[in-house]
Formats: C-alpha cells, sequence, structure tokens
C-alpha cells in the first residue's frame, strides 16, 4: 500500500497488485461487453473484432494505472480522500478524464486497424467513450465497494518492538532499565 502524506496524516493508495488486478479486471470486461456489438453493427467477424478491441484494450492497459494513480494522488492531495470515498460526481470527473485522455492514441489505431476514415474512427471512439465512462464509472465503483482502500493502520504492521512500561505507564528511556519491583 503506498502513503501519501498530507499535513499531519496520511491517506493510503493502492497497491501495485491491486492496481494490476483493477486494470486487468476492467479491460477484460470491457472487451467481453464491446466485441459482440461491435462485430453486430460494422458486420465484423470474431477475430477482426478482437484484433481492433484488444488493441485499444493494450493501449488502455497502459494508460489506466497511471491515470488512476495520478487522479487517486490529485485526489487525496485536494479533497483528503481516497478512492473508495469518492462520491458520483468525483467518480463522472474520473471517469471522463480517463476517456478523454486516451482519445489521443485510439482515434489513429481505430483508422488503421479498423479501416475506418477520420470522421468514422473519432465518432465510433467517441461511442467508445460513452460507453466506457458508463462502464467506469460503474466498474470502479463496484471495485472500491468489493475491495476497498485499507486505512493505514491496517496495511502494515507496525515495525517498532513495543517498549517496556513500568506500572506507573512511563516508558523508559533508550539504554535505560526500569526501575526494580519491590519484592514482597
Amino acid at each position: 500500500m503506498v502513503n501519501l502524506m498530507k499535513a499531519e496524516h496520511t491517506i493510503p493508495l493502492r497497491s501495485l497488485r491491486e492496481r494490476a488486478i483493477q486494470t486487468l479486471t476492467y479491460e477484460f470486461g470491457a472487451i467481453a461487453l464491446v466485441t459482440p456489438l461491435y462485430q453486430w453493427i460494422f458486420g465484423t467477424s470474431t477475430g477482426e473484432s478482437l484484433q481492433l478491441l484488444v488493441s485499444l484494450s493494450a493501449a488502455a492497459i497502459l494508460w489506466l494505472p497511471v491515470h488512476n494513480t495520478l487522479f487517486d494522488r490529485y485526489d487525496a492531495l485536494w479533497f483528503g480522500r481516497v478512492a473508495s470515498d469518492r462520491r458520483g460526481l468525483a467518480r463522472c470527473v474520473h471517469a471522463f478524464s480517463y476517456e478523454i485522455s486516451t482519445l489521443v492514441v485510439t482515434v489513429p489505431m481505430i483508422m488503421w486497424i479498423g479501416g475506418h476514415a477520420f470522421l468514422e474512427a473519432l465518432l465510433l471512439d467517441l461511442g467508445f467513450t460513452l460507453f466506457n465512462t458508463t462502464y467506469a464509472w460503474a466498474f470502479h465503483w463496484c471495485f472500491d465497494r468489493w475491495f476497498p482502500v485499507k486505512p493505514v493502520s491496517q496495511t502494515a504492521p507496525s515495525r517498532r518492538p513495543r517498549l517496556p512500561q513500568d506500572p506507573t505507564g512511563t516508558v523508559p528511556a533508550c539504554g535505560s532499565r526500569p526501575p526494580r519491583q519491590a519484592r514482597p
């Protein structure tokens, strides 16, 4: 778990392992939902549809964890909250910012791999964007509910040894011995 410091408290972020699970689950779900739809609309084979959609997914896989980490970091700095505490409007901004930022890469890919003209590729990508914005909002809401970010106190046990305490509740200074108890 990565921690982000803000003022006097620590805000936890998802680990690299959690990001990988989140990203792969998101992309497999999107491909499973969009492939049949693309096939039906454009009359392509499963192989042609998968070639385009897996390529788009690969681009998204490379960008999604970067985007999520940056968004979570700024969300924590600006609003002092973890991803699983994000509410409706912030989730919409999160999903929309991701989809808009991917257009720069995906429109040329749709033109080249899918054989679409620029305007058709742009409209198709905007259709994907509308679908994925809704899907991203729902997916991340569910993911954050099923796998919430753990508070810092639950993320890693303290490695600091516990110091012995005497009956008065004071902690002895380093190197000093606790006072001896009188024998009964």
